[in-house]
């Protein structure tokens, strides 16, 4: 394996690993070399996956997280650096959505989201990172969206928590780059998960979708493996406080412009 991108050795913490987009940035990490601790507000409902990422020859650990309690953070990082001397790598996915019009949202939606997408991500950042800077070395990964750079109806909070995502990734890469941690942000686009699968039963729908992505179709999960391999390997040791998006280029322009036949 090239040694840019070899992960051997290397302890990789995945947030709401459950299920959809952790699980594959969770696999693609392992088949790279790293061993796992992956978190859900269940640890059972991970059962099945640390059975397919030991059969792939590493070792995975699940821990409880709720990210929306700072105790369960607290007990959370306190667990994992039990399990491992050293965690390289953390990837900060877990997350949550609730869709309505903006006229809609109560307070109750803006704070569930907001504080599992934001707040949650922080501390979690933060207690990881107090283990990471005693080693020198630390790779962290906060899951953005499209929605980083970009505003959709119906999703006021959300588009409002992965903004804050991208903002913060910058201001904690340069609190702790002289540390020798990386922050970055990894923002997918369209990805069909548990999450938005009713939408993807909409066939109108994910033809208007597919028509504003230059590379003509949604996501597919392995469309993340190389960018989640990158961000958390030597190959990205020059980079910190980015966005990457990886979203069929969808962000070029949301609008296609009609080309006129002449007569």
């Amino acid at each position: 394996m090239n040694p840019l991108f070899d992960l051997t050795g290397q302890v990789a913490l995945v947030t709401g690993a459950s299920r959809g987009l952790g699980q594959y940035l969770g696999r693609a990490l392992a088949k790279s070399g790293a061993d796992l601790i992956v978190t859900s507000r269940k640890k059972e409902d991970c059962a099945a996956f640390i059975d397919e990422i030991e059969a792939l020859g590493r070792k995975c650990v699940a821990l409880s997280l709720d990210v929306r309690s700072q105790d369960s953070i607290e007990a959370m990082a306190a667990a994992a650096a039990s399990v491992a001397p050293q965690i390289h790598i953390l990837v900060n996915n877990a997350g949550c959505n609730v869709r309505k019009p903006a006229l809609e949202v109560t307070w109750d939606d803006w704070n569930l989201i907001l504080d599992t997408n934001l707040r949650g991500a922080f501390f979690t950042a933060q207690h990881i990172a107090k283990q990471m800077i005693p080693h020198g070395y630390g790779r962290i990964i906060n899951i953005g969206s499209v929605t980083s750079v970009f505003g959709y109806a119906g999703l006021a909070p959300y588009t409002a928590s992965r903004g804050g995502i991208k903002q913060l990734t910058m201001s904690l890469a340069d609190d702790w780059g002289r540390h020798g941690v990386t922050v970055n942000c990894l923002a997918p686009g369209w990805f069909k998960t548990s999450q938005n699968a009713v939408m993807y039963e909409d066939a109108g729908w994910v033809e208007y979708l597919t028509d504003r992505i230059p590379v003509k179709r949604p996501g597919q999960p392995n469309d993340l493996d190389g960018a989640v391999v990158f961000l958390a390997s030597e190959s990205s040791r020059y980079v910190t406080g980015q966005t990457l998006l990886v979203d069929g280029g969808i962000t070029t322009g949301s609008t296609r412009a009609t080309v006129q036949k002449r007569t």
